[in-house]
């Protein structure tokens, strides 16, 4: 189980800082820190820091096994973002879906990606035994 006392930090490159900061913040991050390489956001209670290197956008992202996001232990949580995502139009690189259907790790999950091609997904378990 997560350590209250700790934060995730995550580092990833972006193509541009402005509109890097304008997609976080539709989804519901604030700006921590902006430089003129990089800048720093509350993602969910958690560090993500976005680094101005576009020669090192991913062209073709895919789903596995390049991608970060969020685990929700709480429905209405996960509920919210998907709203928020869709409400703001953030671009989905997978809907809304149910993986292991039937199973004890059954979860539902959707992946957005970000104007550098980060590649970002939302889940929730339904058994949060799941989780790790």
């Amino acid at each position: 189980m997560r350590d209250q006392n700790k934060v995730f930090h995550l580092a990833v490159p972006c193509k541009n800082l402005e509109e890097t900061a304008n997609y976080y913040q539709a989804l519901g991050c604030s700006v921590a820190r902006s430089y003129d390489d990089r800048v720093t956001f509350d993602f969910f209670g958690d560090q993500l820091v976005c680094h101005l290197n576009p020669e090192q956008i991913d062209q073709k992202p895919q789903m596995y096994p390049r991608h970060y996001g969020i685990t929700f232990l709480d429905k209405k949580e996960f509920d919210a973002v998907y709203h928020t995502a869709k409400q703001k139009e953030l671009p989905f690189f997978q809907e809304l879906t149910t993986r292991f259907e039937g199973k004890t790790e059954e979860h539902i999950t959707f992946f957005l990606i970000d104007p550098s091609n980060n590649l970002l997904e939302f889940k929730y378990y339904f058994d949060e035994r799941m989780v790790y």
